[in-house]
């Protein structure tokens, strides 16, 4: 009887954890479709309780704020939306087919996508919020310090530099895909090769 009546006793906690779990992820979704939908100020916690489908006490019971549970939805999003481009990358050995595949993985972001107008916002949002600008400046400096790791694995000149480069060229590409037509991935193979050449191919070409 013991026994079975600590089972018993046990079921509603683990139910009420994988219930806290559900809602969370929930109110992330929510929040990463609301805010490329109607802007990053206009996002409010009824809203993004009613797309999620839970009561609105709970934004405040998962997260202490609405503005941290739209940077978490941030840091989500954007996580998830460099690791493609960023394994695309680093998983190959030649560098400029290493871009080429980057950029190949970023087709699905044409600057007017959800994806690429919650990037927007973001970075907007980030110029007035110390916090987001935080967690955003870590994410961003996380993939620049893999990229720079790769390059110095593949001896590229001056990683740091040519990270950051790369970092910009990329970001770049997606903003404005939203404005003008873009090349595709083909167009930048050679001034790509240039930039990414080993540090031995360089010297002899001088």
């Amino acid at each position: 009887m013991t026994k079975a009546n600590d089972q018993i006793s046990e079921t509603p906690s683990v139910t009420s954890a994988e219930r806290g779990r559900t809602s969370r992820a929930k109110l992330l979704a929510a929040a990463v479709e609301l805010i490329p939908e109607v802007g990053w100020n206009a996002v409010t916690t009824r809203l993004v309780a009613a797309r999620a489908e839970v009561r609105p006490g709970l934004v405040h019971y998962h997260f202490d704020s609405l503005e941290a549970l739209l940077r978490a939805a941030v840091d989500s999003a954007m996580a998830d939306v460099l690791e493609g481009p960023l394994s695309a990358m680093t998983g190959m050995d030649d560098p400029v087919e290493a871009m080429r595949a980057a950029l190949a993985a970023m087709d699905a972001y044409q600057g007017d996508d959800p994806a690429s107008v919650l990037f927007a916002e973001a970075y907007l949002a980030a110029t007035r919020d110390p916090e987001l600008n935080a967690t955003m400046s870590r994410i961003l400096g996380d993939t620049r310090a893999s990229i720079e790791a790769w390059l110095t694995r593949h001896g590229t000149p001056q990683p740091e530099a040519v990270a950051e480069l790369l970092c910009a060229f990329l970001d770049g590409i997606v903003l404005h895909r939203a404005l003008v037509p873009v090349p595709g991935p083909d167009a930048y193979v050679e001034p790509l090769r240039r930039l990414l050449a080993a540090s031995g191919s360089e010297e002899g070409t001088r």
